[in-house]
């Protein structure tokens, strides 16, 4: 189905933004798996550490450094193969609730502009989706491997250091924060970007050519050229120019960009896919 306006002059679609209770389970869930871990990371760390402190004697051949290493080595194939078979179930209700929350969201403002649509799962829809759920299964895999790679370098810094077990345990609650923070980036970031991704192809879909770019006051820290590009109409398929990325970037393609953008549905007599007169 492909929209066109009912006069000579082309109509603006509202911007869908990203859900965020769509943002806020994803991180929920994000975050349950990594409080099992750092539960379990402290029970088994601070147990081997205070059994084999930093200058014990050991057996023949064996040392506080080795025998700390050994239970980071488990603790990593057990968490990692969590991790590993919770990330395809998590990454696809993830991808399901956005492209439900985008379906909807497009659905209602069309039906605003006078237009009735029913959306299929059209080729480019499934790839975009398959993608969604790809990128998220490697986010959600790297983040025991990173966790624990550098809990990994704290133990065996306090090993060689012998510092006590008191400072360690805050080395590993302050680690715990960082993972935690990366969590509520994954899930911020990527359901920016998965809305954005949904959308785009939709409106391809739809034979919405046109869109309008729209800097949001989403990120903490926004691009100064993105918002130059606040109003810019650009391809909806090639995405706008970036001058500070040196290429064509879609809306929040790029980390911590909450930028969104608005459909242009073309006017009767327009072979471009709309233009920046749309009203």
């Amino acid at each position: 189905m492909k929209l066109r306006a009912p006069g000579p002059k082309p109509i603006r679609v509202a911007a869908v933004n990203p859900n965020e209770g769509v943002k806020a389970d994803y991180r929920k869930r994000l975050l349950a798996l990594i409080e099992a871990m750092h539960k379990d990371v402290m029970r088994e760390v601070l147990r081997a550490y205070k059994a084999t402190p930093p200058h014990a004697l050991l057996a023949k051949d064996a040392s506080p450094a080795v025998a700390n290493r050994a239970v980071m080595k488990a603790l990593s194939r057990k968490w990692g193969k969590t991790f590993a078979d919770a990330a395809e179930k998590i990454a696809a209700h993830f991808a399901d609730q956005v492209l439900k929350h985008n379906d909807f969201a497009l659905k209602t403002t069309l039906r605003k502009a006078g237009f009735s649509v029913k959306f299929q799962m059209t080729r480019p829809a499934n790839d975009a989706y398959r993608a969604v759920i790809g990128e998220n299964v490697g986010l959600i895999k790297s983040i025991p491997s990173q966790h624990l790679a550098d809990v990994e370098g704290m133990v065996m810094r306090s090993v060689q250091h012998g510092r006590a077990l008191g400072d360690l345990s805050k080395d590993l609650q302050g680690r715990f924060g960082v993972t935690k923070r990366r969590a509520a980036l994954i899930a911020r970031d990527q359901n920016n970007k998965a809305t954005a991704i949904m959308n785009k192809i939709r409106k391809l879909d739809l034979g919405i050519k046109k869109s309008r770019w729209i800097h949001t006051a989403a990120s903490k820290h926004p691009r100064e050229s993105h918002e130059d590009m606040n109003g810019v109409v650009f391809d909806t398929a090639e995405g706008c120019f970036d001058k500070e990325y040196g290429d064509f970037v879609q809306p929040a393609e790029l980390i911590e960009c909450g930028c969104i953008a608005e459909g242009i549905i073309p006017g009767m007599d327009d072979d471009e896919g709309g233009d920046d007169e749309a009203a």
